[in-house]
């Protein structure tokens, strides 16, 4: 028997494209007749995929190589809606993705690919693959609430004939077979109700049915309602649970501006400092900003503060001048219990025995690293799927703190809402309290967290149950 191929089509992203590396390592390391190419299909705003893929090179794991795609003549992608912008840029590299792949397998003809894994924004890659005669796996790098609100959708319009619209009402909640409590419209991501992205979240529920399962980085522990109401589902294909998918090796402690902020969190006590970090887009309006500032220096906690503009086109940046936007004498007055910092290395800074607690966006891996490292959240969402993530933390588990569930702020799109300093400070005060039923439950989650991926846990043998699946294709 041939050794089994797989092919991996992450979207160009740092967070899908570095969790399905993960995944990808996780899989040859469990089988040795696996092996996996990524096809690595560069955005023009790079977004730092090209310095991670290098990465990759100058550290290969064996059976684990990278394919770079050409890039797509097409550029009608750029004419789309923000929310529909990712799926097409996606579709326009279909041809090119086959026509490596079918390059490849003529190169070495020992070569059987078994399954395509893709991305949930790389769907439309699933009619290639069936012209082709390979099955394909929808990996989705958000949560199982986030698959099932998608599927939820697509089934309410497609089976019930509802129409989505009645859903751009805030005040409107829906019932959700996956969910135990009504789900308020307001919490559903952006693309879900825009004119394009509706079009395409229908898309994605039914090009879903159509694969051979659909695995998602989570664990049955954290999302068992939704994970079990999923499997039970026979209208949809098996759900392989298979996280927590971390990049644990590489903490981003190495460069000098790490070492100075985990110098400063040393000089601290256990579990005293509260953590700021909103993620690639994770910037804010200067007024908000100074909001923010106020609670921090009024709830008398030691904070690390990543502070960071607006993100545009792609690129990093930084503030230049921290007086321009933060209160008159703010620097001064906590030069002694603060730090404010542009990039912050995520992972080294969960896992300091000093952070307490973590302010977050609440992105899906954000959200999985502080349950990994058992730091209680307070949940500030803006843009995506956070929304849902956040009311999921909250409102469905009891792990988290709800700032601003309905918040919404990113590069497209202004956001009138500000969020008052005196509310601000009271969940970060509540978000650090000692000896919390939060903090006791985020405890107990930590420890499933690592138990779900360690011999005969359940991420473990839902990985066993896909290779199975794999293998016999």
């Amino acid at each position: 028997m041939k050794n089994a191929e797989l092919i991996f089509v992450p979207a160009p992203a740092m967070g899908h494209l570095i969790s399905m590396v993960e995944l990808a390592k996780t899989l040859i390391s469990r089988d040795e007749s696996l092996s996996v190419t990524i096809c690595i299909i560069k955005f023009p705003y790079d977004m730092g995929v090209t310095s991670y893929v290098e990465s990759l090179s100058n550290n290969p794991t064996p059976r684990l190589s990278t394919l770079e795609i050409p890039p797509s003549d097409s550029e009608s992608y750029k004419s789309q809606s923000h929310h529909t912008v990712f799926y097409n840029f996606m579709k326009s590299h279909v041809t090119n993705v086959r026509d490596q792949v079918v390059a490849m397998t003529r190169a070495d003809q020992s070569t059987r690919i078994a399954a395509f894994i893709l991305d949930i924004f790389a769907v439309s890659m699933i009619d290639m693959a069936k012209e082709l005669n390979i099955p394909s796996y929808v990996y989705s790098t958000s949560g199982a609430d986030y698959l099932g609100i998608l599927l939820h959708l697509q089934a309410m319009k497609d089976y019930e004939n509802k129409d989505m619209g009645e859903y751009k009402n805030p005040d409107a909640e829906l019932s959700v077979p996956y969910f135990r409590n009504q789900v308020p419209a307001k919490v559903l991501p952006a693309m879900c109700l825009d004119q394009g992205g509706s079009e395409i979240t229908l898309l994605w529920g039914r090009k879903f049915r159509e694969t051979k399962g659909l695995i998602v980085n989570t664990f049955v522990e954290l999302e068992a309602y939704v994970v079990e109401s999923l499997m039970a589902d026979d209208r949809i294909p098996p759900v392989y649970s298979v996280g927590p998918n971390l990049n644990l090796s590489s903490r981003g402690q190495d460069s000098d501006e790490a070492a100075d902020i985990l110098k400063w969190l040393d000089e601290k006590p256990l579990s005293s400092v509260v953590f700021l970090c909103f993620g690639t887009f994770g910037g804010f309006p200067e007024d908000q900003v100074k909001e923010i500032a106020l609670a921090l220096e009024h709830s008398g906690h030691p904070f690390l503060w990543s502070l960071r503009p607006v993100k545009k086109e792609g690129h990093l940046s930084k503030y230049t001048n921290l007086d321009d936007i933060l209160p008159p004498g703010f620097l001064e007055r906590t030069s002694g219990t603060g730090k404010i910092i542009g990039w912050a290395p995520q992972l080294a800074v969960l896992s300091h025995r000093a952070v307490g607690g973590f302010v977050s966006h609440c992105g899906w891996n954000s959200i999985l690293e502080s349950v990994w490292f058992g730091v209680p959240m307070a949940t500030w969402p803006s843009y995506a799927e956070q929304q849902l993530n956040a009311f999921e933390m909250v409102s469905e588990l009891g792990l988290a703190v709800d700032i601003c569930m309905d918040y919404a702020h990113h590069g497209f799109s202004k956001c009138e809402l500000i969020v008052e300093a005196e509310i601000i400070k009271s969940k970060i005060n509540e978000v650090m309290k000692d000896g919390s039923d939060i903090r006791k439950r985020v405890a107990e989650i930590k420890g499933k967290s690592r138990a779900a991926v360690a011999e005969n846990g359940s991420s473990y043998v839902n990985l066993g149950r896909l290779i199975e699946d794999i293998l016999a294709t």
